[in-house]
């Protein structure tokens, strides 16, 4: 069966009008045939009656349709984005007119939202026009949907020759999806995100042209290097030219002078003290050069740490025993490290007649060694893992450099602080699985 169609809004009021005057016309009507009235009188009432009725049903049809027809005009405005309209003659004392009068300040908010929105859109394309990366976002389907500046400029297309097309046709299907590439040719650094625009996922690529900062990192880095190797070599060239010249004046005098030979063997002395500072000095700078990758296997933490403690002569470490652990590491890398922490944190607990302690534990799945000393602290940490920098007088500055140069190709993590617990430091190497 069909359902019943319900009448119209405006069509209920009337026929809502009708039904409430109806017992009234039948009442005048039975009492006017009750009084013996001639038939003209009667007509004349019914038609009085049925005149009033229309033209009080039509007043009532105007008052209730015309405000309805107005609220409904302004909200399909609205929702078409038109904030021309505006309702007139609203009172705010009247129900109706106060809900015009709400409407008319929902328009307003809407309105400012849309400026607002605008303006924020605005503000996104010009920096998105002056940003370097290029950025592309795609829809579901892997079409493309906004293009900037620079991505125009990389594909070497117009935007609107772009737009709409999918990521195979423009070039970029390898890039869009997960597992895709981070670095291209050694120049593109790849990056991708999602977002959600309507409920639907779409992905957000930036592709950045790394090649310009590389090659400012690179000059930078050997900038440092031409600055540390020149520090040293006039550290050490100039005494060994100064003594010579004074040792070459002094043999060339005639006669020579009495003291001739230990005022010789002293100059020799220091331009082989300054030789052997230089020749250490390079040999530490070969082994940060030449560092291998690490080859990893299976070991025993706990049996290496100790091994190491052992080799430490100078001062008996306390060694407290953790859990047995096995890691993945380069065992003779991973021993370098350890002896080149264990040296620092003995050489500092010499200072203050203190001690050493070395442990070991599990944390978050991985293994964690640390190793604290009981010396003076450390007074500042910029420079700690700066190459070539060091406060000890025969110091070569690149012990805590190899540290981090070996923790960091195990994926590692070392850090080295002032310890909380009392004077000293603590060091700690921390292995994630």
């Amino acid at each position: 069966m069909k359902p019943r169609r319900r009448l119209r809004f405006e069509t209920r009021i009337v026929v809502t009008a009708l039904a409430a005057v109806v017992p009234l016309i039948v009442a005048l009507v039975a009492l006017l045939l009750s009084s013996h009235a001639s038939f003209k009188v009667i007509s004349t009432v019914c038609a009085l009656i049925a005149a009033s009725l229309f033209i009080a049903t039509y007043l009532l049809h105007e008052r209730l349709v015309y405000p309805l027809r107005t609220l409904t005009n302004l909200i399909s405005a609205l929702r078409e984005e038109d904030y021309t309209l505006r309702p007139r003659g609203a009172d705010r004392d009247d129900v109706l007119g106060e809900a015009m009068l709400e409407l008319d300040a929902l328009r307003d908010t809407m309105e400012e939202r849309k400026l607002e929105a605008i303006e924020a859109t605005a503000l996104l394309r010009a920096v998105l026009a002056e940003i370097d990366a290029a950025i592309f976002t795609f829809d579901p389907e892997q079409r493309l949907r906004l293009v900037n500046r620079a991505g125009e400029k990389l594909l070497d297309k117009p935007a609107m020759r772009l737009i709409g097309r999918t990521a195979a046709e423009v070039g970029l299907g390898g890039f869009v999806e997960e597992g895709g590439p981070e670095v291209v040719e050694g120049r593109w650094s790849v990056r991708r995100t999602t977002f959600r625009e309507k409920g639907l996922p779409h992905r957000l690529l930036f592709i950045t042209d790394i090649s310009r900062a590389l090659r400012e990192e690179e000059a930078q880095a050997w900038q440092r290097i031409v600055r540390v190797l020149s520090h040293e070599l006039n550290n050490s060239l100039a005494p060994i030219q100064s003594i010579a010249d004074s040792t070459a004046r002094l043999i060339a005098r005639d006669p020579l002078p009495d003291d001739w030979r230990d005022d010789a063997a002293s100059g020799l002395r220091v331009i082989s003290s300054r030789a052997e500072s230089l020749t250490r000095f390079m040999r530490g700078y070969a082994q940060l050069a030449k560092l291998p990758p690490p080859r990893k296997r299976e070991l025993d933490l706990g049996a290496l740490v100790r091994r190491v403690a052992a080799l430490e002569t100078r001062l008996p470490l306390i060694v407290n025993d953790g859990p047995h652990m096995t890691v993945e590491a380069d065992e003779d890398q991973l021993e370098q490290l350890l002896i080149n922490v264990v040296k620092n944190a003995v050489d500092a607990s010499l200072e203050t007649q203190g001690n050493v302690r070395i442990e070991w534990h599990a944390r978050g799945g991985g293994a964690v060694v640390e190793v604290l000393d009981e010396g003076p602290g450390l007074a500042a940490t910029a420079n700690l893992f700066v190459p070539f920098f060091t406060t000890k007088p025969k110091g070569s500055g690149i012990g805590l450099v190899l540290v981090r140069q070996i923790a960091d190709a195990h994926g590692a993590t070392f850090t080295l602080e002032n310890r909380r617990d009392g004077r000293g430091c603590i060091a700690t190497l921390a292995l994630h699985s």
